[in-house]
């Protein structure tokens, strides 16, 4: 994560769930807010978790030879050299491949208002990148 662009590294939560992704998302976030975290799932790849009413998309970003991209069945998406890029293309919205919620509003993770919560999600971090 050290050789991403700020943007990445400011939205970047880790080994966080599911669950608080969601619980981020619906306490600080609005129409737009994403983040990005580590997925549950597939080792070394990443979710980017988008909140758009009533729901949290989440979209599995996985790296092959050529790059970065969304993973999507069935559709050859475009590759990006970086997560930054990948991320900044969608937020401008010229990736091309997927439909995917709108992204306006990085959730970062520095600016949270709450500091009791954001000790806790680092908590939940550092428990479970420990197993």
């Amino acid at each position: 994560m050290e050789t991403e662009g700020t943007l990445v590294r400011s939205i970047y939560y880790g080994r966080i769930g599911s669950g608080a992704t969601e619980s981020l998302l619906e306490r600080f976030g609005h129409d737009g807010s994403f983040l990005l975290r580590d997925s549950e799932t597939v080792h070394g790849a990443y979710c980017l978790c988008v909140r758009k009413a009533p729901y949290v998309h989440t979209y599995r970003i996985v790296r092959s030879a050529e790059g970065w991209c969304l993973q999507d069945s069935g559709v050859k998406l475009q590759n990006f050299r970086t997560l930054e890029t990948l991320i900044e293309s969608y937020r401008r919205g010229t990736g091309s491949g997927v439909g995917i919620a709108p992204l306006t509003n990085p959730l970062d993770k520095t600016q949270l208002q709450y500091t009791s919560f954001r000790q806790e999600i680092v908590y939940m971090e550092t428990c479970s990148s420990s197993s």
